[in-house]
């Protein structure tokens, strides 16, 4: 038995000085022997109008039967989570980089306030996780994070459509490379039922990364959403939260710099999305661990792609729970010497013993490359620094073989401008397309998924760089260049790019270069005021890209 009471948090309240509360746990059904018992958040993203989240209730209700069997009182909380697919190309897009810092602030205020002894954070969307995450790490009360589960993939014409499908076809048929009737066929199978977008999106990115992290339970990112070994694995999550409770391990132990590190090399090894890099540089901040972009740009450079997930291949989750799941992919990249084995984990155990029992990859597939045989010498992801961003700016390449660029700016200030200008045919091999002034301080930092999707039809893409002080989605692919950082609102030099000026990159010097004298130009750019409320308060708080946009107080 523990020397310490594993009620540690909620005793203070069931045998508090303030015994009149007590009624409303005599009210919620509370036993006498309930009031000895620890008590648990499941902090859920209620949004029945989502596909991601629409199973999170029934999720959370499993977790709490899972911990009542092992002695907990568990109860389900709802925070602010939105759809990062219904909100693309309008303005609700502006919501989803917010909803993170508002669920992770919704998570620590409910968790904290109620004095609970412990937090289970459910991921079931692309911000979730992450939000979770940065909670645990602010709070520091023991707890872990499950996944919801991903969606199976559609199917069209005999052959497997996912969500990038869907973006792709309507960027196809709005240039006329397809029929409108076949995007519109596609669009209506891309999604069959319930489950996080399931390629190597940012749910995904995030969902493998926080097994790799240590946060998370072995094997709990792969199972999809539908499939009925999910129920078991949400109702094993009690004895797991028991167990971190009786031995007092607390996320701050888990999240260090070389879990950190594990993560991020997870993520370049599995080819995943740039939202990773915004949410590990989060997490980081946080946690109070020193490991910033020169960090990850280390990190990128020396890790190569083993995984040939959509968007960079066809592969999805349901993949690669078929041959073996997550569990079994972190032992490969433990067996390349990518990983630090010996980091703790959520099990108690290190990250080498959670996946030791794991069959060796099988040969018979193709969406994991064998050892010694990646399918990239270096990530898709890199970063840059340069006199374009000073602080940085994060790149996705890939379906570009030559990790050099040089192309001339054409200059958008809107996503529906750079959708139509492609549709047009203004937009040229060549291009380096520029969107600027949708940064967080200036639009909540949206995902610009319509206007990269624009520039993935064949004839350009990979001809031409997107570069912005926006986000891309998971989805997205082709050459882009976001999360620039200073952003155009705060002075930063992507402000002052001119249409036709070169600009070039190199991936792998890391460095990103606008040939023009800037000391003769302004880099100024209209600071808007924000129309809704929600937006008005990031911009208020929100730090630049390079910090994760994490809220000012966090770095003092």
């Amino acid at each position: 038995m523990p020397a310490h009471r594993l009620n540690w948090n909620s005793s203070s309240l069931t045998h508090g000085w303030q015994r009149g509360v007590k009624s409303f746990y005599w009210g919620l059904g509370f036993q006498e022997a309930d009031f000895e018992k620890p008590q648990i958040g499941i902090a859920t993203p209620l949004l029945d109008g989502n596909l991601c989240n629409m199973k999170a209730y029934e999720v959370a209700k499993l977790i709490q039967a899972g911990c009542a069997e092992a002695g907990l009182i568990a109860f389900p909380f709802g925070v602010s989570g939105v759809s990062d697919n219904i909100t693309q190309g309008h303005e609700g897009g502006a919501s989803s980089l917010v909803s993170r810092n508002l669920m992770a602030n919704g998570a620590e205020m409910v968790t904290s306030a109620h004095c609970y002894d412990g937090m289970i954070g459910v991921h079931h969307c692309d911000k979730n996780g992450p939000a979770f995450a940065m909670a645990l790490a602010r709070l520091n009360y023991p707890g872990l994070i499950v996944n919801g589960g991903s969606i199976l993939p559609g199917c069209h014409a005999g052959k497997p459509v996912t969500i990038l499908d869907s973006y792709d076809s309507q960027a196809q048929a709005n240039n006329g490379t397809m029929s409108y009737q076949e995007s519109e066929d596609i669009i209506r199978a891309a999604c069959p039922g319930a489950g996080g977008c399931g390629i190597a999106a940012s749910f995904n990115t995030w969902g493998i990364a926080l097994e790799a992290m240590g946060l998370s339970l072995p094997d709990t990112s792969s199972i999809p959403a539908v499939d009925p070994a999910k129920k078991d694995d949400c109702l094993r999550v009690g004895q797991a939260m028991r167990l971190l409770l009786e031995m007092d391990l607390r996320p701050r132990t888990i999240i260090t710099k070389a879990s950190i590190t594990n993560a991020m090399t997870a993520i370049a090894a599995m080819g995943g999305s740039t939202n990773g890099v915004l949410h590990i540089l989060a997490v980081a901040r946080e946690a109070g661990v020193d490991f910033t972009l020169r960090d990850i740009q280390a990190i990128c450079r020396r890790t190569p792609v083993y995984c040939n997930f959509a968007p960079r291949g066809r592969g999805t989750m349901a993949d690669l729970h078929r041959i073996g799941g997550t569990a079994m992919l972190l032992r490969h990249f433990l067996n390349a010497g990518l990983l630090d084995g010996s980091c703790i984990t959520v099990t108690g155990k290190t990250l080498a013993e959670n996946v030791s029992h794991c069959p060796d990859v099988p040969v018979d597939q193709d969406l994991i490359a064998p050892l010694g045989q990646p399918f990239k010498d270096y990530a898709d992801l890199q970063v840059c620094f340069g006199n374009l961003a000073p602080h940085g700016m994060v790149f996705k390449v890939s379906s570009r073989q030559s990790p050099r660029f040089k192309g001339r700016a054409i200059c958008f200030d809107s996503v529906k401008a750079v959708s139509d200008a492609a549709a047009e045919k203004r937009i040229r091999p060549g291009h380096f397309v520029v969107l600027r002034g949708v940064g967080p301080i200036a639009a909540g930092m949206p995902e610009l998924l319509v206007a990269s999707a624009a520039l993935a039809v064949p004839e350009l893409d990979g001809q031409v760089a997107f570069l912005s002080d926006g986000r891309v989605s998971g989805v997205s692919h082709g050459v882009m260049g976001i999360h620039c950082s200073p952003e155009a609102v705060v002075g930063g030099p992507i402000a002052a790019i001119e249409d036709g000026d070169e600009i070039e990159f190199d991936l792998l010097e890391g460095t990103i270069h606008l040939h023009a004298d800037l000391s003769t130009r302004k880099a100024e750019w209209a600071k808007p005021v924000p129309g809704r409320g929600y937006l008005a308060d990031f911009a208020a708080t929100a730090q630049q890209a390079h910090e994760g946009c994490v809220s000012s107080w966090v770095l003092r």
